[in-house]
C-alpha cells in the first residue's frame, strides 16, 4: 500500500498520467521522459516521502526511489495502464538536444537488459574462480553447463537488444528479436567457421561476414532502420494486413542489407572508436585512469553515465576485456567510505539508520541513496570521495587493469576481473585500489568532512552549543539533560497546540507531535508514575529526574479509552524505547478528535530553559527533542 501510495503521488506530481510520453526505470530511479516538464514539481517530489531526489538529465525526468524502485515502477505502471509497448517507444521530445536524446536512448534500450547481463557477469566471474581453485576444468561437463548459463545473455545479446531497441524505436519488439536471431543463426556462425570475417554472398552479391555474437551497435542501427521501414509501410497499407505485412517486409529488407552493409559498416565504424578510446588510454593511463574515477559519480549524478556502456560492451566485444569498468571500482567505494563515516560520526538516530542503509547498498553497487540521501546534501563528503576515487583509479591505471565480461560495481564484480589464467598483479590492483580510495574516503570525511553549517544535520555540537558549554563552567555550574521523542510524526511548537492551557504553557514547557504512528514509547529511562484511566495520559519521570506529561490528542478523555491500550501499569520501571500505550489514530481522528499530542515538563521552573532542539519536521521515535538546562550549585 505504501508504494501505491507513494506511486500516485508521483504520477500527481509529474503532471498526471497524461504527461507520461515514457517510463523505464534502472536500479534506483524511475526515469520518466514528459510532455511537458513544467508541468512535473520537481520541488514537491523531492520533499515526498520516499523519493530520494529529482534529477532533470538527458531529456529525462528521473525520480530517485532507492532499491524497491521496481515495486513503485509496477504500481505506476498498472495506475497509468501504461503497456508493454508504450513504456519506450515514444520517441523522445523534439526540443531535446542531440546528447540529450543519446543519453535517453542508450538507457531505454540497456536498462532493460542489465538485469541478466549482470547476473551473467557475475556468474562468469565465479566460474574463473572454480577454475583457479581447480574446482572445475574447462571442457569439463559441468564447465561447459555452467558456461552455457553464464554466456548466454552475452552470446544473444543481439537479440536481446534487438527487442529492447525496436521497442524504443517504436516498433514489433518481438520481430527485434528476430532480426538479433538472425545474427546470430547457426547458419551464419556455421559460415564463418570460426574466423573472424569470411568472404560470403547473398543474391549473389559478395559480402564480408562478421561475427555478431555479443555484437551491440549493429542489431542497434539495424533495429532504428527496421522501425522506420515499419512505421511507412504500416502508413500506406490497410488496417486488415498491414500488422502482419508491414513486419515481413521490414524484416526481408532489413537482415539482408544488415549483413551487407549495416553490420561490416557499423562494426569497422565501431571498432575504429574502440581502438580511438584505447589510444587515448594507452597515452597515459594513469591520468586518463584518475579522470574518468574522479567525474564517474557526477556522471551518475546528472545520469549521463550511460554514454559509456556500450562502448565498455564493445570493448569486451571487440577484446574480450575493457579497461573502463575495473576504474569505476574506486569511484563507487570511495562514496561508500564517505558515507560511512557519516554512520561512525553522527549523533542522530536517524541520520545513523540512513547511512547504514547507504553504506549496504553501495557494497552492491548502487550508491544513489548515499550520494542523494548524505553526501551531496552535506557537499564536502561527495567531493572528497570522488578526490580518493582518482587515488585509486590511478592505480588501477597504472597496471591497466581489465575486466572480462561487463558488470554494474558491486562486491561480488571483483569476481569478474579474475583472468582464466588465475589471480594476477592486474586483479589486485583494482583490490588495493579500490580499498586505498575507501580507505582515504572513510579516514578524510570523518576528520574534516563535516562543514560546521552541517553539524546539526548530524546531532553534532554546533558553535553555538561549544559556547554554552563554555559559559557552563562558570559558576553555578549547568547540567544539560536531553529527552528524546517518545513517539514518530511531525514536529510543532507548543504554542500551536489548539488547546489554551498547553498552548500558554500554563502545566510547563515543551513539544507537541503529530503522530504517524500510533504507539507512545518510553523517551528516556524511568518509571511510569501515572496511568490515567482513559489510557490518553501518561506521568512519566526519567532517572536524571525530568517530569514529563504525553497527552495523547486534545479533549480525548472524553473517549473514556476507546482506541487506546495500555501495554504498562503505573509504577512501571521502563527502558527507553519500551512500549507504553498504542492508539488507533484514524478512529480517533473518524470520532472527531486531534491527535496532537503535547509533550510538556511539568517541572519546568526545576530548569533554567527548556528547548526543542529538533529542527526538521519529521521525528522518529527516539530522536532527541528537548534540551533541559539545570543550574547547579
Amino acid at each position: 500500500m505504501k508504494n501505491k501510495e507513494l506511486a500516485e503521488s508521483i504520477i500527481n506530481k509529474v503532471g498526471g498520467k497524461d504527461n507520461i510520453t515514457s517510463l523505464v526505470h534502472c536500479a534506483t530511479r524511475l526515469r520518466f521522459v514528459l510532455k511537458d516538464d513544467s508541468k512535473a514539481d520537481a520541488e514537491s517530489l523531492k520533499k515526498q516521502k520516499g523519493v530520494i531526489t529529482v534529477v532533470k538529465s538527458g531529456g529525462q525526468f528521473q525520480v530517485v526511489i532507492g532499491n524497491h524502485v521496481a515495486d513503485v515502477f509496477s504500481d505506476i505502471m498498472q495506475l497509468t495502464n501504461l503497456n508493454e509497448n508504450n513504456t519506450t517507444n515514444a520517441a523522445p521530445d523534439k526540443k531535446m538536444g542531440f546528447f540529450s536524446k543519446l543519453i535517453d536512448l542508450v538507457s531505454s534500450i540497456f536498462i532493460p537488459a542489465l538485469v541478466v547481463l549482470v547476473a551473467g557477469g557475475i556468474l562468469k566471474g565465479i566460474i574463473s574462480l572454480l577454475q583457479v581453485k581447480n574446482i572445475v576444468y574447462e571442457g569439463s561437463p559441468t564447465y561447459n553447463f555452467l558456461f552455457a548459463i553464464a554466456d548466454a545473455p552475452f552470446y544473444y545479446l543481439p537479440i536481446i537488444l534487438g527487442f529492447s531497441a525496436v521497442k524504443k524505436f517504436g516498433g514489433n519488439p518481438y520481430v527485434g528479436m528476430a532480426l538479433g536471431g538472425a545474427l546470430v543463426h547457426p547458419n551464419i556462425v556455421g559460415m564463418l567457421g570460426g574466423a573472424f570475417e569470411a568472404q560470403s554472398s547473398l543474391f549473389g552479391i559478395s559480402i564480408k561476414l562478421i561475427p555478431y555474437a555479443s555484437s551491440v551497435f549493429p542489431i542497434i542501427i539495424a533495429s532504428w532502420f527496421y522501425s522506420v521501414l515499419e512505421r511507412n509501410f504500416s502508413k500506406i497499407m490497410h488496417d486488415s494486413f498491414k500488422k502482419f505485412i508491414a513486419p515481413l517486409l521490414g524484416i526481408i529488407i532489413t537482415v539482408p542489407l544488415t549483413f551487407a552493409v549495416i553490420g561490416p559498416v557499423v562494426a569497422f565504424l565501431s571498432n575504429i572508436v574502440a581502438a580511438g578510446i584505447i589510444y587515448v588510454y594507452q597515452l597515459n593511463s594513469v591520468i586518463a585512469s584518475m579522470i574518468l574515477a574522479g567525474l564517474w559519480q557526477v556522471m551518475v549524478v546528472f545520469g549521463i553515465h550511460w554514454g559509456l556502456v556500450p562502448f565498455a560492451m564493445n570493448n569486451i566485444n571487440v577484446y574480450q576485456e575493457d579497461f573502463m569498468v575495473p576504474i569505476l571500482f574506486p569511484a563507487v567505494f570511495a562514496q561508500v567510505g564517505a558515507v560511512l563515516a557519516i554512520m561512525l560520526r553522527s549523533k542522530d538516530l536517524q541520520m545513523q539508520g540512513l547511512a547504514s542503509s547507504s553504506v549496504l547498498s553501495g557494497i552492491f553497487g548502487v550508491t544513489e541513496p548515499a550520494i542523494y540521501g548524505i553526501n551531496l546534501p552535506l557537499k564536502r563528503p561527495f567531493v572528497i570521495g570522488c578526490i580518493s576515487a582518482m587515488i585509486g583509479g590511478g592505480i588501477v591505471g597504472y597496471y591497466q587493469s581489465v575486466i572480462y565480461s561487463f558488470s554494474f560495481i558491486s562486491i561480488f564484480s571483483f569476481l569478474q576481473l579474475i583472468p582464466p589464467t588465475g589471480i594476477d598483479d592486474k586483479f589486485y590492483a583494482v583490490v588495493f585500489g579500490s580499498l586505498i580510495s575507501f580507505g582515504v574516503a572513510t579516514v578524510v570525511t570523518y576528520l574534516f568532512g563535516i562543514p560546521k553549517d552541517k553539524r546539526s544535520m548530524l546531532g553534532l555540537d554546533t558553535d553555538k552549543d561549544v559556547e554554552q558549554e563554555r559559559a557552563s563552567n562558570a559558576q553555578p555550574t549547568e547540567k544539560l539533560i536531553r529527552v528524546s521523542s517518545p513517539m514518530t510524526g511531525k514536529v510543532i511548537p507548543l504554542t500551536q497546540v489548539n488547546d489554551p492551557t498547553f498552548a500558554g504553557e500554563l502545566m510547563g514547557k515543551g513539544s507537541a507531535i503529530i503522530p504517524t504512528i500510533g504507539q507512545v514509547l518510553a523517551p528516556e529511562d524511568g518509571e511510569v508514575v501515572s496511568l490515567f484511566r482513559t489510557k490518553h495520559a501518561i506521568g512519566f519521570v526519567t532517572d536524571t529526574g525530568a517530569e514529563i506529561l504525553i497527552h495523547i490528542g486534545i479533549d480525548t478523555v472524553k473517549l473514556d479509552g476507546q482506541h487506546f491500550e495500555a501495554h504498562i501499569e503505573s509504577g512501571s520501571k521502563v527502558k527507553k524505547g519500551d512500549l507504553l500505550v498504542s492508539f488507533d489514530i484514524d478512529a480517533i481522528k473518524q470520532a472527531g478528535f486531534e491527535v496532537t499530542t503535547p509533550i510538556i515538563i511539568t517541572n519546568t521552573d526545576d530548569y533554567k530553559d527548556v528547548k526543542t532542539i529538533f529542527m526538521q519536521n519529521d521525528i522518529q521515535a527516539g530522536n532527541e527533542l528537548l534540551t533541559l538546562n539545570k543550574s547547579e550549585d
